[in-house]
């Protein structure tokens, strides 16, 4: 009788710790899927629904581009707060391309000030493709633009620096700064670019011409291909893109990279020149200022919450990731992060 006793007792402690372990489970369970952040929800549901999506093909008129790996698929949220949320493909480095744009301008109007830019380069959209030249000549070399060539390159010559070789270590001090990383240059694309880069020269010349460049032209056009070259993962683009969100402090590094003014003035120009000939396109569609880049990055920045950025490199025929798009697209809208959708008051 007594050995069915203990038996009963020692199978009720063996039920109840098995109750309670999967209680424990339950309500552990329950915890972290109450947890879950928005962001990374909104992430991996964008993945989920685009992974697969294969629209565009790499940029080849830089060759070296032609051989990126065309599946490279990286999603990347940095908060203001220093929060990381993540998916995909968080190692490949791509060449930054025109993204490099945005930071080497907000150096300059840190430098120089913002009435600066507005009289030496200009912040108007040219309404032109990024490389015209007839960009140049309808305006005598005015209102050009930071973000497309002409601009870029007569940025790159007024950057602080006595020789090209202070200029070089200024934009990518800069760069390093806004990402919280050793940047390195992608020296194949930096090779294949320098070897191939005559239409550039020619729009620094023509510049020249008509008295808006700063700084040698050939030897500005050198620094402007290095810092395009400049090799990058997704997570190095969002902490970039989170720096300006954040009013031009770092969230990772907490390092201040330039004023909030002057991250002000940088999104303003990213938001009506950010995307190339579909500008006026992505801010209808998406609200927040962006920056396209032909090695396959995009960033966004959502003033005072977030920066965003997607590697994918298949670009649109206007130079646009197309999957990148559509993915920040997607995240945003989820998210509710246009900053023009709001909740009327009742």
């Amino acid at each position: 009788m007594k050995t069915i006793i203990r038996t009963v007792c020692m199978i009720t402690v063996l039920i109840l710790a098995g109750l309670s372990i999967t209680l424990a489970q339950t309500s552990k369970r329950k915890k972290n899927e109450a947890t879950v952040s928005p962001y990374q929800t909104a992430i991996d549901n964008a993945y989920k629904k685009l992974y697969n999506f294969n629209e565009g093909k790499n940029a080849d008129y830089i060759k070296e581009l032609a051989n990126v790996d065309p599946t490279i698929y990286g999603i990347v949220i940095v908060t203001t707060d220093g929060q990381v949320f993540t998916k995909g493909d968080l190692d490949s480095r791509v060449s930054i391309q025109s993204i490099s744009k945005v930071f080497t301008v907000a150096r300059l109007i840190e430098e120089q000030g913002p009435k600066a830019i507005m009289e030496k380069i200009g912040v108007d959209a040219t309404g032109l493709s990024f490389n015209s030249i007839i960009a140049i000549e309808l305006k005598k070399g005015k209102e050009i633009n930071p973000l497309v060539n002409p601009g870029a390159i007569a940025a790159v010559s007024l950057i602080s620096g006595i020789d090209s070789a202070a200029k070089w270590k200024n934009i990518l001090q800069t760069h390093n700064d806004f990402a919280s990383a050793d940047l390195k240059i992608n020296m194949p694309v930096y090779i294949s670019e320098a070897g191939d880069n005559l239409r550039n020269q020619a729009i620094a010349h023509l510049l020249n011409a008509y008295g808006r460049m700063y700084f040698d032209p050939v030897q500005s056009t050198d620094v402007y291909t290095k810092q395009c070259a400049i090799n990058v993962n997704v997570k190095d683009l969002a902490i970039m893109a989170a720096t300006l969100a954040n009013g031009g402090t770092n969230p990772i590094s907490k390092k201040t990279v330039v004023s909030p003014e002057t991250a002000a003035f940088t999104m303003s120009i990213m938001a009506t020149a950010g995307l190339y000939d579909d500008s006026g396109q992505w801010l209808y569609a998406v609200g927040l200022p962006g920056k396209s880049g032909v090695g396959g990055g995009i960033i966004a920045a959502c003033p005072g919450k977030f920066g965003i950025a997607v590697i994918s490199p298949p670009l649109n025929e206007v130079g646009n990731s197309v999957k990148a798009q559509e993915t920040i697209y997607e995240i945003v809208k989820e998210l509710k992060a246009d900053p023009f959708l709001v909740e009327p008051k009742k």
